[in-house]
């Protein structure tokens, strides 16, 4: 595919090729990846200015999305890359590879770092999403701090951060730029920067800062030079809406007991039986496991996979500390949801009562969830955040429609991005299609799975 870059796109490559220290802070599905990986074909095959680049990630996002990318652009296949995860032999052979690009998880940076015993020879690191690094007491910081004078050129890619989380980005900044510009230690960002909200009364010690009044302006006024963020490309041709597909994949024994279902109708699994007494109850069934889980005939739930779960997270946490709106079809879509990101420390709400949505609007919650069913008109929750995942495949473009309009309306301030995870080789690909097509009628979705079971 050629890429054809928007203008804000184009800016960001140029910024990014004339600045040796950047940090990227772009809300999903803007293209920070394609972005980032135009900047260094031009850096190493036109400037020749680098020679090797190091990128961490998060684990899912180095395995699937930087290879994807890299094959997925016209050009870019001339970079060579390799993965660096797995067992630490494979990861060795990896960096030994003398690959343009290695791709590394970030709970190995470390390990990189302190005992491969492989010499650190990369000119560019790029870190994919940045706030995996705002611990400063973190092994992963302190490791890639020891190394950061050996390397030329560094890029830091992240959403642009809520309010409430401008305290890490000190530690985010200063594994940039080694503490030039809001200082070597956190306590004096701190001191400079926020105040105390809330005290232990016995201990005297201070569990949560807010930022002072203008604190905001300030920081970003001090990193502007080395930073592009959503408002320095107010001025750009900018999209109203940005839709953004994420793939996921089941493995070959959760592949197995879909493709059973479609075949033969009737499944037993965990000692439950699942049975489609139709193609259009087999529609229902089908998206179900493409979910993830599925009801079985006396109303248990079955689980099939976590993909989406896993997916889901990842994207919740580069929305770095933005409020996301979930949306989900199926009653254990949503218990699941809930539970996983629960685990994680987050807290899902679900948006239904006044209070609920004049919280999301006052920016209280940061991880909402919400089912299309109840998304109709007159529901005005676009100033509590511009970003809306689609958890599940919904056959209703009418439900889809007026779910993403709660955030894309007027009165939002933000480009919206709409996200649809979608478990590849599946029923969910026919419903993305259609709605896409504005082809979404009860029949149009039976004759798809109809065509799936003639194959």
């Amino acid at each position: 595919m050629k890429f054809v870059p928007h203008d804000y796109q184009a800016f960001a490559i140029e910024f990014l090729k004339e600045h040796s220290i950047a940090a990227l802070l772009l809300d999903m599905g803007l293209g920070k990846t394609i972005i980032t990986l135009k900047a260094i074909f031009d850096l190493m095959y036109d400037r020749f200015e680098v020679s090797r680049v190091l990128v961490i990630a998060p684990l899912r996002v180095a395995k699937n999305t930087w290879p994807d990318e890299i094959k997925k652009w016209d050009g870019m296949e001339l970079m060579s890359y390799d993965v660096a995860i797995g067992t630490p032999a494979q990861r060795k052979a990896a960096l030994k590879s003398g690959a343009d690009i290695t791709i590394i998880n970030r709970e190995n940076v470390s390990w990189l770092v302190e005992k491969s015993g492989v010499p650190f020879d990369f000119d560019m690191v790029v870190i994919d999403e940045l706030s995996s690094f705002k611990n400063g007491s973190a092994k992963r910081f302190k490791s890639l701090m020891k190394v950061r004078p050996k390397v030329k050129r560094i890029v830091g890619l992240t959403g642009t951060p809520a309010p409430a989380g401008l305290m890490d980005l000190w530690a985010e900044i200063k594994i940039l730029d080694m503490g030039e510009r809001l200082g070597r230690f956190i306590s004096r960002y701190r001191e400079t920067y926020f105040k105390p909200a809330a005290m232990n009364p016995y201990t005297g010690v201070v569990y949560n800062y807010v930022p002072l009044p203008g604190a905001e302006q300030q920081i970003y006024d001090r990193i502007g030079d080395i930073t592009i963020s959503m408002k320095a490309l107010d001025y750009l041709d900018m999209p109203e809406c940005v839709s953004v597909t994420h793939e996921v994949e089941m493995d070959e024994k959760e592949r197995a007991v879909y493709d059973k279902l479609k075949k033969d109708l009737v499944l037993t699994i965990g000692g439950e039986d699942i049975t489609a007494s139709n193609a259009a109850v087999l529609s229902g069934k089908l998206l179900q496991m493409a979910n993830g889980a599925m009801y079985s005939d006396d109303g248990g739930i079955v689980k099939i996979h976590d993909r989406k779960l896993l997916m889901l997270e990842d994207l919740v946490e580069q929305a770095n500390g933005q409020s996301v709106l979930i949306a989900y079809w199926y009653k254990h879509d949503r218990q699941r949801i809930i539970e996983h990101l629960s685990g994680l420390g987050y807290q899902p709400r679900d948006l239904k009562s006044s209070e609920d949505i004049a919280d999301w609007n006052a920016g209280k919650i940061s991880v909402a969830i919400i089912s299309p069913a109840s998304a109709g008109h007159g529901l005005n929750i676009q100033e509590g955040g511009h970003i809306l995942i689609w958890f599940s495949g919904v056959w209703s473009l009418e439900m889809v429609q007026q779910t993403n309009a709660r955030l894309w309306r007027q009165g939002q301030r933000e480009v919206v991005t709409i996200h649809h995870i979608i478990c590849k080789g599946t029923v969910d690909e026919d419903v993305l299609k259609a709605i896409e097509y504005k082809d979404t009628t009860q029949e149009n979705l039976i004759q798809a799975v109809r065509a799936h079971l003639n194959e």
